[in-house]
């Protein structure tokens, strides 16, 4: 059986890391060094580190952080955050990072995704997908949420796999940091299109959100930020819930 993977997300902005909700009203949660470490220690299978303000400038800055991170964590890790070329990422794995994730760039030029595919092999090649409903049909967004695209959500995934991505990252923004579960409907939609694992983001708030989005929505791992930023759910507790209800994690 397939082991499904629990995610922490950790969105950095000015090397603190930050939540908000619906991609809005930022607060501060903590050091990323500190909290990437207690969440390894605590079982995490992996970790996600996105740079929510990432310019050209601060890449060297990202960089520094991720050789901090690879010299403390034992589990694997994502960047992402403004990349854009095959530069940006030979820096960020040069580092220490296990995968990059690529959005906006990759929207605007999919050829991009292929290039990474080429150069660094489809494993290490995560495109994130941010996406809300409008009037009844799931569009992708570019800039943090901030730019509406006429692209459809699932015409978008089948190209992602097509293009050589390894890994789906599908945030639903009408979802993100309300608390009030994940987007099954389109994550079931979204695995049924592809072959390659997609990861949720945008709803958790409770441990049975979790179960349900491993059920319902066939999601291969769950991503989460408040609720284990705050200590609303812990991860150790949340694996055995899930081993509970049957679903299959790592201990």
């Amino acid at each position: 059986m397939l082991t499904h993977r629990i995610i922490p997300c950790l969105d950095i902005k000015d090397g603190r890391t930050v939540k908000g909700v619906n991609f809005v009203d930022l607060r501060d949660a903590g050091d990323p060094v500190e909290l990437a470490v207690q969440y390894a220690a605590q079982g995490a299978d992996e970790l996600v580190f996105l740079d929510i303000t990432a310019t050209n400038e601060k890449r060297r800055t990202l960089a520094e952080l991720v050789r901090k991170i690879a010299s403390l964590l034992n589990i694997p890790f994502t960047v992402g955050g403004g990349i854009s070329s095959v530069e940006d990422v030979s820096i960020l794995l040069e580092s220490g990072a296990d995968k990059i994730a690529v959005n906006s760039a990759a929207v605007k030029r999919p050829e991009l995704i292929t290039e990474l595919a080429s150069k660094f092999g489809s494993q290490c090649v995560v495109v994130a997908v941010d996406a809300k409903k409008v009037e009844g049909k799931w569009l992708v967004h570019l800039n943090g949420g901030k730019l509406q695209t006429e692209i459809d959500l699932f015409d978008w995934v089948k190209e992602i796999e097509r293009r050589g991505g390894g890994e789906i990252l599908f945030t639903s923004m009408d979802h993100d940091g309300t608390k009030n579960g994940f987007a099954n409907e389109a994550l079931e939609k979204i695995t049924s299109l592809v072959n390659i694992p997609v990861i949720a983001s945008g709803g958790a708030g409770s441990k049975s959100h979790f179960s349900d989005v491993f059920k319902n929505g066939k999601a291969d791992a769950a991503l989460a930020a408040s609720v284990f930023h705050f200590g609303e759910i812990s991860i150790p507790e949340l694996k055995v819930y899930l081993q509970q209800n049957g679903i299959s994690v790592r201990v």
